[in-house]
């Protein structure tokens, strides 16, 4: 018999969380069809579709969508190849896994701050250690974060050195799930190591995959701190990404209209491209399952 007390605990929790995470979501939502300057300031004004307009038919904000969008999907890709394939030799029992599993986790257990401090100092185009060795073998300094060409690189190397361990954890949690007979029975089979990886491996894998690349895909359109710190969105706006945007027009320019559209449409893009990364990833999940 179910007691009723239950949902005397319950429903203020729920009735708690539904309130924080609803209010701020339909507030901001009322925000972005209104005119709202802080500095200087201005009385709230409804200007309807204006604000998504006005950012539709700024170069800028597509320049944004693609430079963002090109950060994720290289630094996204890159981390699963190198999490995948080092988790599959720490399966394997290299020499040194225990102390490569502890050493392999710190770059994500430091804040994204501190991570680019770091990397600022590395590859900077005076006194960076990285050019110091360059010009010590007689190659030339290369303008790491000075270019555009350069500074996009070196944000997506900076995220695949900081995030790939967060794949290497899950990748390798999963593999430690595969039964052990299955892979005896392919050896009896005289299977190779290849066949067995793409024949077994990957493919009882691919839930996980597609779960691991969902998530690193989501937080990674979210970077912000990294570019930041590195680049500043620059040289000019070559590096600037969708929240840098955002925090450029909600923070320095107080535009808080403006700015609610931008993360509406910013939700809009994650929502896209998440729609089209599920739509072809499930057909081959369902295949397995």
């Amino acid at each position: 018999m179910r007691d009723p007390i239950k949902y005397v605990f319950i429903w203020p929790a729920f009735l708690t969380v539904l309130l924080v995470g609803l209010f701020p979501l339909i507030y901001s939502l009322t925000v972005s069809f209104q005119s709202v300057r802080l500095v200087p300031p201005m009385p709230p004004r409804f200007v309807g579709f204006d604000n998504y307009v006005s950012l539709l038919a700024q170069p800028r904000f597509w320049e944004t969508v693609r430079t963002t969008s090109l950060i994720v999907l290289c630094s996204v890709a890159c981390q699963y190849v190198i999490g995948f394939a080092v988790a599959l030799a720490l399966h394997a029992r290299v020499p040194g896994e225990r102390l490569f599993r502890v050493s392999f986790l710190l770059p994500m257990l430091m804040a994204p701050i501190a991570v680019a401090l770091v990397w600022r100092m590395l590859l900077h185009s005076t006194v960076g250690p990285i050019n110091h060795a360059f010009t010590a073998i007689g190659l030339p300094n290369l303008p790491f974060l000075t270019r555009a060409d350069w500074a996009i690189a070196s944000i997506i190397i900076v995220e695949i050195w900081q995030w790939t361990p967060f794949v290497i954890l899950l990748m390798l949690a999963g593999l430690q799930t595969l039964q052990a007979d299955i892979y005896e029975a392919a050896a009896l089979e005289n299977a190779s190591a290849w066949r067995q990886f793409w024949g077994i491996t990957f493919p009882m894998l691919l839930p996980v995959s597609a779960a691991v690349v969902f998530v690193r895909i989501i937080e990674s359109f979210k970077i912000i701190d990294t570019v930041f710190v590195l680049t500043g969105g620059g040289p000019g706006t070559a590096t600037e990404t969708l929240t840098l945007f955002a925090y450029q027009e909600g923070f320095k320019k107080f535009n808080l209209g403006y700015t609610s559209a931008l993360s509406f449409l910013f939700l809009l893009v994650i929502m896209v491209f998440g729609v089209i990364y599920l739509t072809l990833i499930r057909p081959q999940i369902e295949k397995r399952i």
